[in-house]
């Protein structure tokens, strides 16, 4: 008996057993949950809204090392990951070892208690293939495409559109598209890509962004400890890999520091990632002292106080084509804490944030350290800044519209996998 034989054996039986409630099923490899904040916001959206839910996800730091439990009315299933870094054969090896675990645990969790939608976040672009299986079944199938997966691939090796690994990204993403009943972008930007290279029709196309939870993001008293002596801080929280443009941010360090000998501002790094050892190596190359300075993953409590102890956050993403129309999570938080933002002119950063950031004259090191210092510089500035962004994150881009549009994605992917 096939796999879907056995799975469409056992699904009345089952649905007799358990609540007349609609089952998500959400999938999410690169980041484990409620870490990654996009998909916990999502599957707390659905559990709100009348839903049972169940995430797959990789295991992560604690509290997200527990293989199985329930958090916030939401089912949460780990599977370990035991792979990762920064080259090609660790892609490979990492993405092979999640398909493997992620295709076994939605066997089980649909023999467990069947599922009605399966909504899987890239990257990567392989989980299509659920949709081959669960699709027979009536199961309904959304693509949430956080990120380009050619573009990624892109900004991250610098190959070229002809290298092979490109083509097969370009050739995965197409089935994403050709499997999904409905899709979600984080932008306008992605929208003109699923509708343009996607061929989706634009009423199976919803935009969801990257809103922060705003129960979370709430501005703190700040703590003066936390700037180590310092007038001024700038913050980076984030991923550290080569197109988050740490780098950048840390050469910036050194200008600021060292060129306009601006020693009043201290620079501190959340997060971590697959530059972190090269950072750490150049960071001991550049000799800054006690002016920058490392935190490694913290708790968000930590997080919180930092954001709230600083004068600007800092978005060095370089420009490239995923960054350039891609919506940073950080400049989002940035604004939700009353931080003004320094960034380089980017697409979409440049329409999340408006005239809540200040944009760097060109793409260099020096550039952002000089936006650093003018916006150090003019309180009033800040102030006005502070207070864009606050309203920005309140209205058009706030979680409350982009909740609305993640429900009305499911009631449409359940209406098209009704018409299959």
């Amino acid at each position: 008996m096939s796999v879907v034989s056995r799975l469409r054996a056992a699904s009345p039986r089952r649905r007799r057993r358990r609540d007349s409630r609609k089952h998500l099923l959400l999938v999410v490899e690169n980041a484990a949950v409620p870490h990654d904040r996009r998909v916990w916001n999502q599957a707390r959206a659905g559990a709100r809204n009348g839903y049972e839910v169940t995430v797959i996800c990789p295991k992560g730091r604690p509290p997200a090392d527990v293989g199985s439990e329930d958090v916030d009315g939401v089912h949460i299933r780990r599977f370990p990951m035991p792979f990762g870094g920064p080259r090609k054969i660790d892609f490979l090896l990492e993405y092979g070892w999640a398909m493997v675990c992620i295709f076994a645990l939605s066997i089980t969790t649909y023999l467990r208690r069947p599922f009605h939608l399966i909504h899987v976040a890239n990257p990567p672009d392989l989980f299509f293939g659920l949709q081959w299986i669960f699709g027979r079944l009536g199961v309904a199938f959304v693509f949430d495409q956080h990120d380009l997966g050619p573009e990624t691939y892109q900004s991250k090796f610098d190959e070229p559109t002809e290298d092979a690994m490109y083509k097969a990204l370009w050739w995965i993403e197409q089935r994403s598209y050709a499997a999904a009943d409905t899709v979600i972008v984080t932008n306008h930007s992605y929208e003109q890509r699923a509708l343009g290279r996607g061929a989706m029709a634009a009423d199976d196309v919803f935009v969801v962004r990257n809103s922060p939870d705003l129960d979370l993001f709430q501005p703190r008293t700040p703590s003066p400890g936390l700037r180590r002596g310092f007038d001024h801080l700038a913050v980076f929280v984030g991923t550290m890999g080569h197109q988050d443009g740490v780098h950048i941010a840390l050469e910036a360090a050194a200008h600021v520091r060292r060129t306009l000998g601006r020693t009043d501002i201290g620079f501190v790094f959340i997060g971590t990632g697959d530059t972190w050892e090269r950072l750490q190596a150049r960071l001991t190359e550049l000799d800054l002292g006690d002016g920058v300075w490392f935190t490694g993953f913290i708790s968000d409590d930590d997080m919180l106080d930092y954001l709230s102890s600083s004068t600007v956050g800092m978005a060095p993403d370089l420009d490239s084509p995923l960054n350039n129309i891609s919506t940073m999570i950080k400049t989002m938080d940035y604004m939700a804490m009353e931080l003004p933002v320094v960034s380089f002119d980017l697409i979409e950063s440049r329409f999340s944030a408006g005239e809540a950031a200040i944009y760097a004259a060109d793409h260099s090191p020096e550039a952002f350290g000089d936006a650093i210092v003018e916006l150090v510089d003019d309180a009033e500035r800040r102030e006005k800044m502070q207070r864009l962004g606050v309203e920005r994150i309140h209205g058009p881009l706030s979680w409350s519209v982009s909740e609305a549009n993640l429900m009305a994605c499911y009631e449409r992917a359940f209406t098209r996998a009704s018409e299959r």
